[in-house]
């Protein structure tokens, strides 16, 4: 484990970074519960609030907004009430909207969730809806998404693939990508869902214990067969850099300095994993803009990564607050 320092917490700001992803409107309905229905063995909620939130590939666009630096992102909504209140919350976080296309044709993503709210209690979630449309996007779009591709990337730190395999990103986007981001020395970071292979060749790619499970087809039960998995990522996909989280065992990384084990921060409870994910991507893409190692990256991607699991529903930290967290658990000097 490196010793961290308030000046690497600092150098996460003023970075730009290009988010391309499938985005998503997060919403929350908040009930108090009455009754049972009579209709089936549900309980009657009864509405006080919903509250609406960038997620999917919104998500890390906020999270880099948060923490000091520039975002802009690309990707497709509908032309419906759902993607502009997609595009007012991410005008209202700070992330440059001047990429997201609207495709009178289909609907904004939207993921729904029911949750009870009971008293001196976490609220409770009883229920999710989807609203996906997994038709293939319209070329015409694609093509769009290209020319903004071929003007913005030149022009950022980073291009970070938030791939959540709605269907945005096409293995002709991608390629267009990797080959941007090698003509302009840009560096690529990615969290795919466990869709690896399109992304071979990135500088930084990210997943959890499950998505790596399931690409290798094996159980990693272990350091050592976690180590096998990691050397079997790097080697097939060609990555410079390939981390697995682990939940409460932390995170494991391969870089070119070797392989590391970081046990997880002790947080405490966890209310709501959504959206983890998203903020230690979005952490660890700002550290290597800042010319830091993978290993303080992903250490620093780990603390904001912490941070949101006490939070209910997809969150940000603000460099104060990961600040104070590596103080308290003594990772910063």
């Amino acid at each position: 484990m490196c010793m961290i320092t308030v000046e690497h917490v600092a150098q996460l700001a003023n970075r730009r970074v290009l988010v391309v992803g499938d985005v998503v409107l997060d919403e929350y309905l908040y009930g108090k519960p009455e009754r049972l229905s009579r209709e089936a063995a549900i309980p009657v909620l009864e509405f006080e609030q919903r509250r609406i939130i960038p997620g999917g590939a919104a998500n890390p666009a906020a999270n880099i907004t948060a923490l000091g630096s520039n975002a802009g992102i690309v990707a497709l909504i509908g032309a419906d009430q759902a993607g502009q209140e997609l595009a007012n919350a991410l005008h209202k976080r700070k992330v440059s909207t001047a990429g997201l296309l609207r495709d009178e044709q289909r609907p904004t993503t939207t993921k729904t969730r029911i949750l009870a709210s009971v008293q001196l209690t976490v609220a409770q979630q009883v229920a999710r809806l989807d609203k996906i449309d997994r038709r293939p996007v319209d070329p015409a779009f694609e093509d769009q998404a290209i020319e903004l591709l071929g003007q913005l990337i030149p022009q950022v730190d980073a291009v970070l693939c938030s791939d959540y395999r709605v269907g945005w990103l096409s293995e002709r986007l991608i390629q267009h990508i990797q080959q941007l981001c090698q003509q302009y020395q840009t560096l690529l970071t990615v969290d795919s869902q466990g869709r690896f292979e399109p992304y071979a060749g990135a500088d930084f790619l990210k997943c959890n214990l499950g998505e790596a499970e399931a690409w290798l087809g094996q159980r990693l039960t272990n350091d050592q067969q976690v180590e096998q998995g990691l050397e079997r990522l790097r080697d097939q996909l060609k990555l410079a850099a390939v981390v697995i989280t682990r939940g409460g065992a932390g995170f494991s990384l391969l870089d070119p300095a070797g392989i590391h084990h970081i046990p997880a921060v002790p947080i405490g409870e966890v209310f709501d994993a959504t959206g983890a994910g998203d903020t230690f991507i979005a952490t660890a893409t700002l550290s290597l803009c800042a010319g830091h190692s993978p290993l303080i990256a992903a250490q620093l991607a780990n603390t904001a990564a912490a941070l949101v699991v006490r939070r209910i529903g997809v969150a940000t930290v603000s460099p104060n607050e990961l600040q104070n967290a590596l103080i308290q658990f003594g990772q910063i000097v």
